[in-house]
């Protein structure tokens, strides 16, 4: 079922008329900053994310292909649920926040977060949800507690990637959906998941 509406989050320059797929490449055996990347079909660098790993407050940083900083994650201390907090640009401050990723439950065997766009106070309802298997790299964002999906993740296997050290998976990204925001999703997908691995 496709997107009726334009699902503009970080930026309209971001959403496409026709799907769009794109590779997120992770390497695995470094530390250094920069350490995921998210490239189209041809393998053009379309984002980057920056960490800062050893601060107090856990922060990424997304980048655009010409290295403008496009939002700013920040892991809340002390939630019980893993909230990350999305802001718009490099800043912290509540006039640029842009939307929030919770775990759906504390126990969990399969993927469930909920995501809340920066409006959404009450929190009752999601806004976008993602569920799926993480090991497998098969998570599914959808349109609030709907049917409707705006992105899947789908697991890449190279001889390159596994030569290499290099974590690959694909996201098809709906039509009208913003990627950017998808790409948000699955840095913030993956800081969940990897926190619960060490």
């Amino acid at each position: 079922m496709p997107v009726p509406n334009q699902v503009a989050i970080i930026n309209p320059q971001f959403c496409a008329p026709y799907p769009v797929d794109l590779n997120v490449v992770r390497k695995l055996m470094t530390w250094s900053e920069g350490a995921f990347g998210v490239t189209d079909v041809n393998g053009n660098i379309v984002f980057k994310v920056k960490g800062k790993f050893f601060s107090l407050r856990d922060r990424r940083i997304l980048l655009d292909a010409a290295g403008n900083s496009l939002v700013t994650f920040q892991q809340k201390m002390l939630s019980a649920h893993r909230r990350w907090q999305v802001y718009r640009g490099e800043s912290t401050d509540t006039k640029d926040f842009l939307f929030s990723v919770k775990k759906s439950s504390l126990l969990q065997f399969k993927t469930k977060l909920d995501v809340f766009l920066a409006h959404n106070t009450s929190e009752e309802v999601c806004d976008f949800r993602i569920e799926g298997s993480w090991l497998e790299r098969s998570c599914v964002i959808y349109a609030g507690n709907s049917s409707t999906i705006i992105a899947q993740m789908h697991k890449k296997h190279t001889a390159q990637s596994i030569l290499l050290g290099k974590d690959n998976f694909g996201v098809t990204v709906y039509p009208n959906v913003d990627y950017a925001f998808v790409v948000a999703l699955v840095v913030i997908l993956e800081e969940i998941n990897e926190d619960r691995s060490d």
